[in-house]
């Protein structure tokens, strides 16, 4: 596939680029934003397995239409931009990108009549099938169970809580029985009152290089039970993404997810 990357210059960028490259597909554009210091470089400078040829530049028209599909690990602000010249050329789009509005969630569903998209807060493998045990745990036990839900990312992530937090607490509000009206309580301090039936625990963690961490608590009479994915690098999210973009090979426009993809 002929593949073009936005926010390659990243941490995500990079680990996608070497698995595309890894897979036998083309780079032919790079997007980044002029601040980056690798802006206007060739990404062979950047990556020397990648053919000389392809210079990051900013995000633009020209090159959209020699695309198969974008992977975007960006910012929001970037992956809208990119969302809205997309519909113009109808390029498949994989976004990646966390910390929407919900009006960019709404521009996100609308462009996904036009062309098809896959989107998720998470392209790791593991974690979508932690969405999925989550969701089965979830149906299964009821209201009695408390549930808490934390992550952990590092230090230079922006927003908090992460896209998969908040998709794990959506997916315990509309799966457990009981559960559709509970409130996210972000943070506790000081005297708080005893807990509620009706309240989800949504809590970060910001450290070091910590790649991304998630675990749900559910906490029944005499038992807890306790799922987690947790990622040591970004090999796992890069190749999700990569799986994504092929997935979107030849697919109508529609609005995808990573169960699409997976199979799940």
């Amino acid at each position: 596939m002929k593949i073009g990357i936005c926010g390659i210059c990243g941490r995500m960028g990079l680990a996608i680029l070497d698995v595309v490259l890894e897979k036998g597909h083309t780079l032919v554009a790079a997007f980044d934003v002029p601040e980056n210091p690798n802006f206007g470089k060739d990404v062979s400078q950047i990556n020397s397995k990648c053919p000389p040829g392809i210079k990051v530049v900013t995000i633009n028209k020209s090159v959209l239409s020699q695309c198969d599909c974008i992977i975007d690990f960006s910012s929001h602000k970037a992956a809208m931009e990119l969302l809205r010249i997309s519909t113009d050329s109808k390029t498949p789009l994989v976004i990646g990108t966390t910390g929407f509005s919900e009006d960019d969630k709404n521009e996100i569903h609308k462009a996904a009549e036009i062309f098809p998209i896959v989107w998720s807060p998470s392209m790791s493998v593991g974690v979508n099938i932690l969405f999925k045990i989550t969701e089965i745990a979830a149906k299964a036990l009821s209201s009695d169970y408390d549930v808490e839900i934390f992550e952990a990312h590092h230090k230079f992530k922006k927003d908090a809580p992460s896209g998969t937090a908040n998709k794990l607490y959506d997916i315990v509000r509309s799966s457990m029985p009981g559960m559709a009206d509970a409130k996210a309580v972000y943070g506790r301090e000081g005297f708080t009152g005893e807990r509620t039936k009706k309240e989800i625990g949504v809590m970060a963690m910001r450290a070091s290089d910590i790649v991304g961490e998630h675990t749900v608590f559910m906490a029944g009479p005499g038992e807890r039970l306790e799922l987690t994915a947790r990622s040591t690098n970004r090999a796992t999210y890069a190749t999700g993404s990569v799986l994504a973009a092929e997935f979107l090979l030849g697919k109508n426009p529609k609005l995808y997810s990573m169960f699409d993809v997976l199979g799940l």
